[in-house]
């Protein structure tokens, strides 16, 4: 694991000790920072991860918590008020693995989480090391389910929250962010305007732990709780091939980064897996430049339903692109029809209803396997990692009531014959 030659900080945040850059490997101690002062590449968390055994982990609490000696929050990070994200279930989806001709599949449904969305699992960990490093005050821009996760979290803990949105999100995620009674904002303008605005304002209040932001490289980390589940759900071993949605690309990384941590720590044995990113056609750069061979992303402006994956400059997208290239893998995207569709058949074989992420996941699975790129005979795991609730809107003109009927059972048998 990384050795960390620095000075390290007094802070507690558990096994990590210091912030690495990416980029040029330059190296400081633990900080409210998010970019290299070399290099300007993006920092992550160093850690000394020392002795974890799966007994450890098992013996743990059922969320995140139990997986805190591999995250940069102090060891008695259950003490505070949280949302406590994380074990949502496994689920062996075998009529969707029919339907999509793959021999064994698993979907990962993290709608189970407080807020109904993986956020949850980075805002907790985000959370928990901003209290540490002595913020007071939680914010973020979001596209939707990051400000359900933030605005929850802050009431919870009793902070204060600055959540930024753009002015076309959906009405469901910005009524699910205004119930929490934070300051709520919309801004006239896609989510890359409104990160632009967020790390002006960072900049400018030095309370405001923007968890995307001047805090980033500690909420980042919290996603690596999903790999760590599904290995631990499979049994401890690793799945053959995983489907994860890519938005700033983040997630898709530290799923990668957590397969990896796992195989040098000995908790599961460092077998060959294959990661596979999943994009909506109206917001693919990462894709694009997949496909295109290349190494850097051009931003692209949104236009997709999946508004939740609407980043036209996604920061981790070129980490995406060496996590794909370095496993096997490779990033697909959908269009806007596929993604219904996407929605529409995991509902209707597994009964798990997800939001426009999801759809884009699936359906990018089917695409992958009609293509040849998936492996139908390999282990494989898609992610679910929003509920459908959140985005009634993309499906709304597609699907409703088969009719409307008299209250007669000669009427009901007449609808159901016509099929």
């Amino acid at each position: 694991m990384t050795s960390v030659d620095v000075q390290t900080s007094t802070l507690d945040l558990g096994p990590a000790r210091a912030l690495s850059c990416r980029e040029c490997g330059h190296q400081i101690p633990l900080a409210a920072e998010f970019a290299c002062a070399e290099c300007f590449g993006p920092l992550e968390v160093a850690y000394d991860f020392g002795t974890v055994t799966r007994a450890d982990i098992e013996a743990g609490p059922k969320s995140i918590w139990r997986y805190k000696g591999l995250l940069p929050v102090p060891a008695d990070v259950e003490r505070f008020p949280n949302t406590d994200p994380g074990m949502t279930r496994l689920v062996k989806a075998d009529r969707l693995a029919a339907a999509l001709g793959v021999k064994s599949l698993w979907v990962k449904d993290d709608t189970g989480n407080p807020t109904h969305s993986f956020k949850d699992r980075v805002v907790a960990v985000a959370l928990a090391a901003a209290r540490t490093l002595g913020f007071s005050v939680l914010a973020c821009p979001s596209t939707g389910n990051l400000a359900n996760a933030v605005a929850a979290a802050a009431a919870r803990a009793g902070w204060d929250s600055v959540v930024l949105i753009p002015s076309s999100l959906e009405r469901a995620k910005i009524l699910t962010t205004a119930v929490y009674d934070g300051a709520l904002i919309a801004v006239d303008g896609n989510y890359d305007d409104v990160n632009r605005l967020a790390t002006e304002l960072a900049g400018e209040h030095e309370d405001w732990a923007f968890v995307n932001v001047n805090v980033r490289p500690y909420y980042a980390e919290g996603s690596k709780t999903l790999g760590y589940e599904v290995a631990e759900q499979l049994g401890w071993r690793l799945p053959g091939q995983v489907v994860i949605p890519v938005a700033s690309g983040s997630q898709l990384t530290k799923v990668d980064k957590a397969f990896r941590e796992l195989g040098e720590l000995g908790l599961v044995d460092p077998t060959p897996y294959r990661i596979f990113g999943a994009q909506a056609t109206g917001c693919s750069p990462v894709s694009a430049a997949f496909k295109a061979g290349a190494d850097v992303i051009r931003p692209v402006k949104p236009d997709t339903i999946a508004r939740s994956l609407a980043i036209g400059a996604p920061a981790d997208g070129p980490y995406v692109l060496d996590s794909v290239r370095r496993t096997g893998g490779a990033v697909e995207d959908v269009t806007d029809a596929e993604v219904v569709e996407g929605i529409r058949l995991l509902a209707r074989t597994e009964g798990i209803f997800a939001e426009t992420a999801g759809g884009v996941t699936v359906a990018t699975a089917k695409k992958l396997i009609e293509t040849g790129q998936l492996d139908p005979d390999a282990d494989t795991v898609l992610l679910i990692t929003g509920d459908g609730l959140k985005t009634l809107d993309a499906v709304q003109d597609h699907i409703g009531p088969r009719a409307t009927i008299p209250p007669t059972a000669a009427a009901v048998h007449e609808v159901l014959n016509r099929g």
